[in-house]
């Protein structure tokens, strides 16, 4: 089984326009609502491939009650906590020829709920793999993604970690199986700005030498960069398309890579190909890809 822990989701309100100016009226021409959440992309996608999923995090009020909802009738097997005060956050994404975002706070998480989800977290079974996936709210402590790998050592449960700066650097020390810096990301974690794959690649080595067992690198449209704990590196573009919505396609590739890895009982290049192939359908779709988006891509790569 292959868990994900969201600490923040959202409903994503999406509206489209043709355009957006500040500090007037504007009216929407479309617009949908998903459920949001880097651990909710990865179990919606990988329900998608027929991949079992249980996504795990924090609702509160309506808004969580609205989130656990559609998650459901996306296919995602919810074990959510329910917070008792507060409400889920509602992030609004403005597509007007550019992308603009307006990301909510969320509720308070009280130290209860936190240890009821360390409690959820410690039920995972050997041979099951774990996405963290996100940043984490303000009240919950800075270390935690710490604490969880943690409580992995000497277990064999794979975990999985899409997150950016010290919460990303610090937990290389536990050995996850796979991190998915982007490119920029990457950068920023060396002080640097990189520009070609070999300074890319310079830079994931020395993460897989930190401890990081495979290292993905996503560089949006195009394609991705693997540094395997096979000792390959592999390098695979993306196919032509035309860039739809970005949200959610980083998590979309970390599911294709989780599915294609199980699948082909451990082939990472096919592994790798699988998270060109759903990043890249995701981001060429309104919403998250289906298997369908996301074959179409495969047989072009």
């Amino acid at each position: 089984m292959i868990y994900t822990v969201t600490f923040n989701p959202s409903l994503d309100y999406v509206v489209h326009m043709k355009e957006f100016i500040a500090g007037d009226i504007n009216r929407a021409e479309q617009e949908m609502i998903y459920p949001g959440g880097k651990g909710i992309n990865v179990a919606l996608v990988l329900g998608n491939l027929h991949i079992p999923a249980k996504a795990l995090g924090f609702v509160a009020g309506f808004t969580g009650r609205e989130i656990e909802r559609l998650s459901r009738i996306n296919g995602v097997d919810c074990d959510f906590i329910s917070l008792d005060e507060g409400c889920s956050r509602i992030n609004m994404k403005i597509s007007a020829g550019d992308e603009t975002a307006v990301n909510g706070m969320g509720p308070h998480i009280p130290q209860d709920k936190i240890q009821a989800l360390l409690d959820q977290i410690d039920h995972i079974q050997d041979g099951d793999i774990l996405v963290l996936a996100g940043s984490i709210p303000s009240d919950i402590p800075d270390n935690i993604y710490e604490q969880i790998l943690k409580r992995f050592e000497g277990r064999n449960i794979k975990t999985v970690v899409d997150a950016t700066g010290d919460l990303l650097k610090n937990v290389i020390k536990y050995k996850p199986f796979l991190i998915k810096p982007n490119n920029f990301e990457l950068g920023e974690l060396f002080s640097a700005v990189l520009h070609s794959d070999e300074e890319i690649t310079v830079c994931a080595k020395q993460l897989q030498a930190m401890g990081a067992r495979n290292v993905l690198v996503s560089l949006g449209g195009d394609g991705a960069l693997l540094i395997g704990e096979d000792g390959k590196t592999c390098r695979m573009a993306s196919p032509h398309g035309q860039l739809v919505n970005s949200v959610g396609a980083g998590d979309s590739m970390v599911a294709g890579f989780l599915a294609g890895y199980e699948t082909s009982g451990g082939d990472l290049q096919e592994a790798l190909k699988m998270g060109v192939s759903a990043g890249s359908a995701s981001a060429f779709h309104e919403w998250l890809a289906t298997e369908e988006n996301i074959k179409e891509v495969y047989a072009q790569l």
